[in-house]
This record gives structure tokens, sequence and C-alpha cells, in this order.
């Protein structure tokens, strides 16, 4: 019986989403539950489900193109996929149907044929990972033990750029501002790198996620009146209690302890004591929130996603740790809800991941301010007339001159600066 599959209603507000790839052709099998489709809306991307096992018979909306929710975007033949398991012609006239992305089935027998046509699918721990036949033949070529691929797709899937990128040495870098001196440049991804030039220019169009950050970079620029001060602060307080406590703190939490949330506590503070951060324009009305939403800044491969810490102001540091990293492994694995990249109040960006020291962040819409973090680095700095060696970062406040004069943003910077620089908060 044939199945409708529909664009998704990825929140209230959204109402319609874009097609970025297939990831199956008419003619492949698919699994109920097996990703699908991905899309991106103006809110998140996300990897999309098949509602039903079968066939996909028919594709009905192609890749960037984008359609209403509730839409049919494809259907799927239940009839196929019970005609498809049955020995016979049918089976026989199509020996070149590639093999479907399909979690694995348990292992066949050593010595059966199954056994040399698929690998069996391998295990972290207790959980079967999820792959498909060509990441583990791949795997099975270049003897790499799948355990150690992080996957990018729904459920931790590994596709196969994530074992193309395992193999070319380029992880994902982990959350978290960096420790030491700037890190050396990242290596391009492949779409960046492989520009097939046929002549003195090459066109490319933007991708459906680039063309919403385009615009909404270009409305905040437009909406707001970005003004950017820096301050130079001394890290070396929260460098030795970050490296004091690394240990215990992951035995006991399970998280690595990186700055961030050091940053982010400073940051919630600071809004405390300065209201007006944590607040939005509308005509001419000043609308204060009482919750402190944080946004934490995630680079991807295909763009900047926002996911945000609700109710930021509640939590005790190695609850601000914990959030933090698990908002930011489920935005690289596509596996947020809409719900946790919206209502935003203030964001914090960290260009310093890339050894940046300091650049002018965009303010994220209808926030009022975004602080930015420079890279954590050693410096000679003069401390009582004498040269000393401390953790130095530039921390970069854009925000919105309309409501927000360059004497509160500053005093509120003063206040950030000496929170991190006289560090008192234990963080257990």
């Amino acid at each position: 019986m044939p199945t409708n599959v529909v664009m998704p209603q990825m929140g209230e507000s959204v109402a319609e989403g874009t097609i970025i790839k297939w990831l199956k052709k008419p003619g492949d099998h698919v699994e109920r539950d097996e990703p699908l489709f991905e899309i991106t809306t103006d809110k998140v991307d996300a990897e999309i489900p098949s509602p039903a096992a079968g066939i996909l018979a028919k594709i009905l909306a192609s890749e960037n193109e984008t359609v209403a929710v509730n839409s049919v975007v494809a259907i799927i033949d239940g009839q196929g996929a019970a005609e498809s398991a049955k020995p016979g012609p049918a089976v026989a006239e199509q020996p070149h149907k590639p093999l479907p992305e399909v979690p694995s089935p348990p292992a066949p027998a050593k010595d059966s044929p199954a056994a040399t046509e698929a690998p069996p699918a391998p295990v972290r721990g207790a959980e079967r990972l999820r792959s498909s036949p060509l990441v583990r033949r791949i795997a099975r070529e270049h003897n790499v033990d799948l355990s150690l691929v992080k996957g990018s797709g729904l459920g931790g899937r590994i596709s196969k750029k994530d074992i193309v990128k395992f193999l070319e040495g380029r992880t994902p870098a982990a959350a978290g501002i960096p420790t030491a001196a700037p890190a050396a440049p990242q290596k391009p991804a492949p779409s960046e790198a492989a520009i097939p030039f046929s002549g003195p220019t090459h066109v490319a169009a933007m991708t459906p996620q680039r063309r919403l950050i385009a615009e909404h970079m270009v409305a905040s620029k437009k909406t707001s009146a970005h003004v950017t001060t820096v301050f130079e602060v001394d890290m070396t307080r929260v460098a030795h209690t970050r490296e004091r406590m690394a240990n215990e703190f992951e035995r006991t939490q399970s998280v690595k302890l990186t700055y961030t949330p050091f940053v982010a506590r400073a940051a919630v503070e600071a809004i405390k004591q300065f209201p007006i951060f944590n607040s939005s324009v509308e005509g001419t009305n000043i609308i204060y929130k009482q919750a402190i939403n944080l946004g934490i800044a995630v680079a991807l491969e295909t763009g900047l996603i926002v996911p945000v810490i609700k109710n930021a102001g509640d939590k005790d540091f190695a609850g601000m740790a914990r959030a933090v990293q698990d908002l930011a492994s489920r935005a690289r694995s596509k596996r947020l809800n809409v719900d946790e990249v919206q209502e935003g109040t203030f964001t914090i960006t960290n260009p310093g991941v890339f050894g940046s020291l300091f650049g002018t962040p965009i303010i994220n819409q209808p926030q009022v301010a975004i602080l930015g973090v420079g890279v954590i680095e050693k410096r000679p700095v003069i401390r009582d007339d004498s040269i000393a060696i401390r953790s130095m970062a530039y921390l970069m406040l854009t925000f919105d001159h309309r409501i927000i004069d360059g004497a509160v943003a500053d005093q509120f910077m003063a206040y950030l600066k000496n929170c991190l620089e006289t560090w008192q908060e234990t963080v257990l």
C-alpha cells in the first residue's frame, strides 16, 4: 500500500522547508525510521526518517526545492517492499540495484555467503553502530574501527562523508574554546577545495542554509545600530582552575571541562547586573526578558547554528557545562529540536576556536548583543612593572546602540572581565 512522505512541521512558526539532499533514489528499499532526506529551515537542519518500510517509488520534490509543510514530497510503495523480498524474476530483473543504506542485521555466520558480501555492523559498547554497507566496506578496506568514527547522521549514523573525513584525519573540532596558541588553519571541506574550474570563473549557487544565514545577517545589520567594544581579559585564574579540576570534573560529570562554561557563567552574572542585555526592541518599546536563554554558536561544515540553553541563569557551573556539550554535540549530528534553537536572549560565539584574536560579531536578532571570544593563549604582559607570562584573551561585545550606550556596554564588559579574572565559583 502506498505511503505519502510529507514535509514535516518543524515548529509552530515554520511554514516551509528546503530539501538539501535525498539519501535514497527511486527504486531503493527503505526501512521505517531510516533517514530518507535532509532538510533545512530558517531554524534548524534535520534528517527526516521514512514513515514506512518499502520501495521509494517516486520523488516529487527535487533537491534545493523549498516546499510548504505537509506537502507530499515522495511516495513509498509498501507492496513493492513485499515483492522485492520474494525470490524469483523480480530479483533477477534488477541485478545492478545499489545496496540499501539500512542498519545492518545481526552478523551472519562466518562461513555463510552473506558474511563475505556485507560485513556485520560494528558495535560501540552495547550499542550497534548505524552505517551503510558502503561505509562498512570502506572501513574494511582501510582497516578502520568504526567505533572510532563519529557519525554525523541521525542517532549517530555514520555516513560516507564521516569515514572519508576520518581517513583524511579531519575529525570535527571538539566543542569549546581553545586552551593554547591559535590552531593551524583547518583544511577546507571537499566542497570548498575541489571547485571544478573550466574557465576564469566558476558560479556556484548558495546552499539553502547559506541563503538563510545571508538573509538573517543582512536583516540584522539593517535593523540594529551595531557597535563593538573589545576588552583584553587575563584568563590565568580560570586556566589554573580548569587545569587543576579537569580530570575530576570529567570523572564525576562525564563532560570535558572546557573554557566555554566559564565564559557562559560570567556572561550570565553580568546580564543579571545589566538586564538591558537580556531584552529586545519592538517599535519604540524595550521588552525585558526574565529568563536568560543563552545561545551558543556552533560552526558546522554547512554554516552556523545557535542552539539555546534555556533558563541559563538557573544553572550552576556543572549544569552549564553539561548543557553546552549536549547541545553542541546534537547540533553537529543534526539531532536538535526546533524549540532548542528558538527564544534565545543573548548569544556567545567563539571565533577563537579557529585561532582568531578578535572580530566584530553580528547581533542575532531580535537580541540586542552578542559576545565573541578570541583565542586563549599565553602572552607576555606587564604586571607590577615586570614582564609576566599570562593566559590572555580578547573578548568583544557587539551591542545595539539604539538602546545600549557605550558606557553601559563597557560597564557590562568590565563586570564580566572581573568575574573571569577573579574567578571564585567552584566547578563541582
